[in-house]
């Protein structure tokens, strides 16, 4: 029987989090799946934190800084197993692949890639390390990379509870629908902790990443008539690389 807990804050939540957005081998509790949607910036540093070590090594070895940042895209691919990038090649072939919502919805759950999901990812992948690559050659990458990892997964619970399950079944229908004093206070605690890191820059980057979850948020409406965990993956990748673009 799952215990009833309601409660808003609870520490376990940030070990939920991690296991939910990530493949690292944490132990969780996933009867407060939705509770814990307040805890996903925390996951989001948390995957920044370990990919920092991995180009602080990199650096200190002497690889350039292409190098470096094709490292942290790696560890950061390889931490969440591919799957923000896997939701959007998904909602990009669906969208664009088929003309109706129950047509879009059935190619997003096919496992094939098709030709929309290789472009999105090339373009996805290719302009984050170009990203990552001047901000390190620059010097100002920990700090800026850790803010956006954070407030990137901050996006995804507001649209949890702005916009219904698309399906009956998956990933996001799964975690059921979070309270909305549970996204708004993931929004405020990434907001905080980047202010702490990068200053107020950071109000350029919310008002960015902002718009750019309105508008996947506005897409996936309109396409498949809600949100599955595809369009909160893809909807990470498209705040991040937006951030990410302005910052570099």
């Amino acid at each position: 029987m799952q215990k009833d807990d309601t409660s808003l804050l609870n520490a376990g939540d940030i070990l939920t989090a991690i296991a939910l957005l990530t493949r690292l081998p944490v132990k969780a509790e996933f009867d407060r799946s939705a509770q814990a949607v307040w805890a996903y910036p925390l996951a989001g540093l948390f995957v920044a934190a370990l990919a920092g070590v991995v180009v602080t090594v990199a650096l200190w070895l002497g690889l350039a800084a292409p190098f470096a940042a094709g490292l942290w895209i790696a560890a950061t691919v390889i931490m969440t197993g591919a799957m923000h990038e896997d939701g959007l090649a998904d909602c990009a072939d669906g969208f664009w692949g088929g003309w109706e919502p129950a047509r879009r919805l059935e190619i997003m759950k096919d496992s094939q890639i098709g030709t929309y999901g290789v472009l999105a990812l090339v373009l996805s992948v290719g302009l984050r390390w170009l990203a990552v690559w001047m901000l390190i050659e620059n010097g100002t990458w920990f700090w800026a990379l850790l803010t956006i990892e954070g407030l990137s997964r901050a996006a995804m619970p507001m649209l949890m509870t702005q916009l219904p399950h698309a399906r009956d079944t998956g990933l996001s229908h799964a975690q059921g629908r979070p309270a909305l004093n549970s996204a708004l206070l993931a929004i405020g605690l990434a907001a905080a902790i980047a202010f702490l890191m990068i200053g107020w820059v950071v109000f350029k980057l919310i008002i960015l990443g902002g718009v750019a979850a309105v508008l996947m948020g506005w897409l996936a409406h309109r396409k498949i008539g809600g949100q599955t965990g595809d369009v909160l993956g893809a909807t990470q990748q498209v705040t991040c690389l937006a951030m990410l673009v302005a910052l570099a």
